[in-house]
């Protein structure tokens, strides 16, 4: 199994996006996404370095985003 990529806010709202996912709001220093279809949300914090990995992995989850497809994508 590979290992979780380092991802910065940036590129995992791209990734959300890519996914269906589409920004509702914003509160403070987080964006809030709601997918389009099922209306699931997730909660993205925006800064600008590094993401932790227990962070990232359950923004995936929350997502129903698995970390292969994540691992993939970025591919």
């Amino acid at each position: 199994m590979s290992k979780l990529p380092v991802l910065t806010s940036k590129k995992l709202i791209k990734i959300l996006k890519e996914k269906g996912f589409e920004i509702d709001h914003s509160t403070g220093s987080h964006f809030i996404f709601r997918h389009s279809l099922n209306s699931k949300m997730v909660t993205v914090p925006f800064k600008n370095k590094d993401i932790p990995k227990g962070t990232i992995m359950s923004i995936l989850r929350q997502a129903g985003i698995s970390k292969n497809d994540l691992i993939k994508f970025k591919r």
